[in-house]
């Protein structure tokens, strides 16, 4: 079986989005990428989470063609391959329906970062796509969904953020590895609760401050990042 680590590391990651209560059903997927090979691995479309075995997950080149499994993809493949392919970076991608970050999504507004907590992720507000037309939608309507992730990044390449969301659909979010791409996206969930919750506060609240923001961000993600230990 090709890729048996990354597919325990994938299936992992897709069972961490049912562990921090992020997807209903057969919602959401999970991916995750042997650069190296030049194949991806991802969750099966429609398949029950608790039913999912390694030898169920499915590989593919990075066109899109099944290289191993008998089971179909997920059926947003082609968003995660667009994603691989414009940031050269990531291993892994996750995308929910998560009760927040999709309410943000379906309202068409990026989530304004009102503490630390979004900073110490997100280096700005959470950004949203612009919503697709009517041509984007009826053909190539999953490529043309990872096209407009990328064209709302604005070249930054996922630099200062782990994830997105996508108008009237929900949030996608990625990493170094599927697990933290899963991660990133109970991240992402949390923050956009609190930012709901900050709102209904008190519905004029402000932005945090730049220097803040900044000190947040960089202290885990700068070139001098001092968070958490040393690696050898």
């Amino acid at each position: 079986m090709l890729l048996q680590t990354l597919r325990e590391e994938v299936l992992d990651a897709n069972l961490e989005l049912v562990r921090r209560g992020l997807v209903l059903y057969t919602f959401g997927n999970v991916s995750g990428i042997s650069r190296a090979d030049g194949l991806i691995v991802i969750k099966p479309s429609g398949i029950p989470y608790e039913d999912m075995r390694p030898e169920h997950l499915v590989v593919t080149d990075l066109d899109g063609k099944v290289v191993e499994g008998t089971l179909r993809p997920s059926s947003d493949l082609p968003t995660h391959l667009v994603l691989y392919q414009a940031i050269p970076n990531i291993g892994g991608v996750a995308h929910t329906h998560s009760d927040y970050a999709t309410a943000w999504a379906q309202a068409r507004r990026p989530i304004p970062c009102f503490g630390t907590t979004h900073a110490d992720s997100f280096h700005g507000p959470v950004p949203v796509t612009d919503t697709l037309n009517d041509d984007e939608i009826a053909i190539e309507y999953e490529k043309n969904t990872g096209r407009a992730i990328v064209r709302a990044l604005g070249g930054t390449e996922g630099a200062h953020s782990p994830g997105i969301l996508v108008a009237n659909h929900g949030p996608f979010t990625w990493g170094p590895d599927a697990h933290t791409a899963a991660q990133n996206a109970a991240i992402l969930e949390s923050i956009a609760r609190m930012a709901y919750l900050t709102l209904a506060i008190d519905a004029t609240a402000k932005p945090i401050g730049q220097g803040l923001h900044d000190k947040h961000f960089l202290r885990k993600h700068g070139a001098n990042a001092s968070y958490g230990q040393k690696k050898d």
